[in-house]
């Protein structure tokens, strides 16, 4: 696994902490990312930023790696360019964006979603435009299909993460059952649901585990997008019995909070430290979320290539690198936390291994 250069936390994050010394806990430690060296604060560097659907002010997976680039911008001498997606765009879009960030100068180039490996990721948008510009440095978070000398992925262990905010859904479920809404039934997002089923179920074996997805690739992801589907499903989880939902499904968790809020009951949000996020008359709904450091990702990728370090290939930003955790502002899963922060290092030690993958009924 590459090396994980200036790992430190954003401040809002609140992020599990396993290293350097401290204990780890997933809490509210205040700590961000490096400020890299003095050589890379030499240097101009030009960066590219292509978002997914929903863009900088999702308050979720986009803004976190917007927060990224930001750290990079004040630490070090940056440029930036960001490119925004537009709803039932074709991957031909997607291939254009990376391609004008090309043509601008824009290197290191990075391509925020899967979506930019395409359904074909051997010739889908970011394969032909490395292809393309070969000279170009390119990272793609959240996939690790697309292989070229000059394409670097960005993965997590979001099963990980998911697990120990499943295990806090199931601890404070009164009903002994608890939702889960998808944004797009991928691979990626099954992802999620296995984790946060398995985590219920670690406190719980008997806990009833409601699921639905907002979209399909059919659909070209629109779930991802759609506050107000995300609203009425929950609504539906709700009314089935669910006392704690959890939503990884972008700025459609807008709406899974507002479900949440109108039915008296709990939600657990994505990405981003999203207590910190949503408006003020959401706040108290969310117990925790499960955090994806897209920032650092993002944030480490810049600063080692100003550096004039670039490494193709994966990297896996799991417990272990402080990649995934859970948050606790506003105080929600302050009595849980000791026993989140035991299965949290029974994983980082191996005792427990998360599945990936939804068990099949």
């Amino acid at each position: 696994m590459r090396r994980l250069h200036g790992m430190k936390l954003l401040a809002a994050a609140g992020v599990v902490v396993v290293a350097l010394g401290v204990a780890a806990c997933g809490g509210n430690d205040d700590k961000e990312p490096s400020s890299g060296d003095s050589t890379s604060a030499k240097r101009t560097i030009k960066v590219g930023l292509a978002y997914d659907i929903g863009g900088r002010g999702d308050k979720s997976f986009n803004d976190a790696a917007a927060a990224g680039l930001d750290k990079v911008a004040k630490d070090l001498d940056v440029d930036k360019k960001e490119l925004e997606a537009a709803p039932n765009e074709t991957e031909n879009d997607k291939y254009t964006r990376l391609k004008l960030l090309c043509q601008g100068g824009y290197n290191p180039i990075i391509a925020v979603g899967f979506a930019y490996a395409g359904n074909d990721p051997a010739n889908g948008p970011l394969a032909k435009a490395a292809k393309d510009c070969p000279n170009s440095h390119f990272a793609i978070i959240d996939d690790s299909s697309v292989t070229a000398d000059n394409v670097a992925s960005l993965v997590f262990a979001e099963e990980q993460g998911s697990f120990l905010v499943g295990a806090a859904a199931a601890l404070k479920s009164k009903t002994a059952t608890v939702g889960f809404i998808g944004g797009c039934e991928v691979p990626l997002i099954k992802k999620f649901e296995a984790g946060y089923v398995a985590g219920a179920k670690a406190v719980n074996p008997d806990i009833t585990v409601l699921v639905n997805y907002l979209s399909t690739p059919a659909d070209k992801c629109s779930g991802f997008n759609d506050a107000a589907k995300g609203e009425t499903s929950t609504g539906g989880l709700i009314d089935a019995g669910a006392d704690v939902v959890y939503q990884a499904a972008g700025g459609s968790g807008t709406g899974v909070f507002k479900a949440v809020k109108a039915k008296g009951k709990l939600a657990i949000g994505v990405d981003s430290d999203q207590y910190n996020t949503v408006s003020d008359d959401l706040k108290e709904v969310i117990i925790t979320s499960m955090l994806k450091r897209v920032d650092v990702a993002v944030y480490d990728f810049v600063t080692d290539e100003a550096n004039g370090t670039f490494t193709n290939g994966v990297t896996t930003f799991d417990l272990k690198a402080e990649g995934v955790g859970y948050s606790t502002s506003g105080g929600k899963v302050d009595d849980i936390k000791s026993k989140l922060d035991e299965y949290q290092q029974k994983i980082i030690d191996g005792e427990i291994t998360v599945p990936t993958e939804p068990a099949t009924s």
